[in-house]
């Protein structure tokens, strides 16, 4: 995969639920959830399945910092 983005975290899928156009993508990164909100039609373009690798793609343009 060639893509511009630098933002790039590497998981499995452990869900994906659809709702009437926009799906929810849930990609276990190291640990960590990571919640994608894409198209029903991306996903069964990319025919993603539960237990399949994938990638988080960040493209953003502030990236926010938080403290405790």
């Amino acid at each position: 995969m060639k893509i511009s983005a630098r933002n790039r975290l590497k998981g499995k899928i452990t869900a994906i639920t659809k709702g009437a156009t926009t799906s929810h993508v849930r990609i276990d990164v190291g640990g960590s959830t990571v919640t994608a909100s894409i198209t029903n039609e991306a996903v069964d373009e990319l025919a993603l399945k539960v237990g399949q690798d994938a990638y988080a793609i960040v493209k953003a343009s502030d990236v926010m910092v938080g403290i405790d």
